[in-house]
């Protein structure tokens, strides 16, 4: 009997490999993840049916053993920063994951980038970097299948909301020119088909191979479809050259929930015509026995698990560009270090069960239980600011999984029943963190705590603390309050038995 293929998946966490994992062991695939922190995949549904090799794509000898026994590796590994800095993490990624693939004996690499049309020199800086990748890779000596995709249409991918929230909330819209640039989408389904079928080409395949639905159209085209599928009214769209990429970036990040540092790249992307040059894939790989998604029959897939909640990856489960990757709040590399903690406790007259269902389903459409406009404000500054602002919102109405975002928050760790932890996002002069967590008391009572944690940096963080002390009453002591009614009254429309303080 033959043994199964070994694969690894780096970018685990991300919105592709996230939904690919799952995929590669339907297929019947042994997975190992590749993580810096392999925290961020413990709660996946998937996660006892994989092996995390802790590396960073850095570091060429933790690569390397990441690496050791592995058939196919997949590199879902991107940068989206900006300036010229990206490139060079994204070059330097790429070479380091190439001669450790080729040190470790992989039979094969399979990479995800984007359609290429026209001359290198024409290219937006992010097309350019992930052709280069794309060239590192083929030119490792290990055979490589570099799949290139241009907007990958499912629920909770950044180019589905981009399109979803600029069709649904701009009835008429001002729009620059790229509106005009002809893009060839596909289906999140029919990129993880070509990325499964990829782990069996033949060895002596080794090359770029254009992905894409059946459908040719302008991204105007594709935002008249969406209101179509959506049963909203016929958009109207007035283009005006004048706005630049910078300027439509900040656009679109005050419209949607995708912040203007993705933005950015997204849009500078779609200045180039995006479409497949050929098929030659379908020689290796045939299309899905009921074909490729039509760009409607996409739409329509993504705003079904959008409203039943059913969305298993979002853009947002990557890393945000700019957030901080330093240590948490219990490192004891903070010693002696400043540190400000707001911190609050109450009793509640609920089970621990019930009070942590509050918990998990804070944020996104539920809100934070104190000040709404307070929270709506601070939002809007960090959006104008370039942040991600609180529209994010969540992947799962009920549900929270570590890496997770949450507005501008991420989710940095999770006990289930206990604790959660929030890394703020946002843009601030230091770093942030909320946690609540579940206990009980002496008697047996149900407890509620709650920690705002914020670490300065230099004088303008410790400012920034004395100048929003004053509102934390308002803000922090409300939403202890609220959380507490809120646990109570929903532990009273079950019918449980509340535990009574003597």
């Amino acid at each position: 009997m033959t043994s199964p293929l070994n694969c690894l998946v780096t970018g685990a966490s991300g919105y592709i490999g996230g939904r690919l994992v799952p995929e590669l062991l339907s297929a019947g695939y042994a997975v190992r993840c590749m993580a810096r922190d392999p925290g961020k995949l413990s709660d996946r549904p998937w996660s006892d049916d994989i092996e995390i090799a802790v590396a960073d794509v850095m570091e060429e000898s933790a690569v390397r053993r990441a690496l050791e026994g592995v058939d196919v590796a997949y590199y879902l590994i991107h940068s989206l920063g900006t300036g010229a800095s990206f490139e060079r993490r994204d070059r330097t990624a790429a070479q380091t994951f190439a001669a450790a693939a080729k040190a470790a004996g992989v039979q094969r690499i399979v990479y995800l980038g984007g359609i290429i049309s026209g001359q290198a020199g024409e290219l937006s800086p992010h097309l350019r970097s992930r052709a280069e990748v794309g060239d590192i890779l083929l030119a490792s000596g290990v055979p490589t299948a570099a799949l290139q995709a241009a907007v990958i249409i499912g629920s909770g991918s950044a180019s589905f909301e981009m399109l979803r929230y600029l069709t649904e909330r701009l009835p008429a819209m001002v729009t620059p020119r790229w509106v005009d640039t002809r893009i060839q989408p596909i289906a999140v389904r029919d990129v993880l088909h070509y990325l499964v079928g990829s782990a069996t080409l033949p060895p002596d395949v080794s090359r770029r191979f254009d992905i894409g639905g059946p459908d040719v159209l302008t991204y105007a085209e594709m935002m008249r479809r969406y209101a179509e599928v959506a049963g909203l009214t016929p958009r109207i769209i007035v283009q005006v050259p004048l706005l630049t990429p910078r300027l439509s970036s900040l656009w679109v990040g005050l419209v949607t929930p995708v912040p203007a540092s993705l933005a950015m790249p997204l849009v500078e992307s779609l200045r180039n015509e995006v479409v497949c040059s050929e098929h030659d894939i379908a020689e290796y790989i045939p299309d899905p026995p009921e074909g490729l998604l039509t760009l409607e029959q996409a739409i329509t897939l993504a705003l079904r698990y959008t409203r039943e909640g059913a969305v298993s990856t979002r853009w947002s489960s990557a890393a945000t560009p700019g957030a901080p990757s330093d240590p948490l709040p219990t490192d004891p590399s903070w010693a002696g270090g400043s540190l400000y903690v707001d911190a609050r406790n109450s009793v509640v007259r609920a089970s621990p069960a019930a009070l942590w269902r509050v918990i998990e389903g804070i944020g996104g459409e539920t809100g934070w239980y104190s000040f709404p406009a307070a929270w709506a404000v601070r939002g809007l500054l960090d959006r104008l600011a370039g942040g991600v602002g609180l529209r994010r919102g969540r992947r799962d109405p009920r549900h929270l999984l570590a890496g997770d975002a949450l507005d501008f928050w991420r989710v940095e760790a999770i006990e289930p029943g206990k604790l959660l932890r929030l890394r703020a996002e946002m843009k601030l002069p230091g770093l942030a963190w909320l946690e609540l967590s579940v206990g009980q008391d002496y008697d047996g009572m149900t407890t509620y705590s709650q920690r705002a944690i914020f670490l300065p940096r230099g004088l303008a963080g410790h400012a920034y603390w004395r100048s929003i002390s004053p509102f934390h009453g308002v803000v922090f002591g409300g939403m202890l309050r609220n959380i507490t009614a809120a646990a109570e009254q929903a532990e009273r429309a079950g019918g449980t038995r509340i535990p009574v303080r003597h």
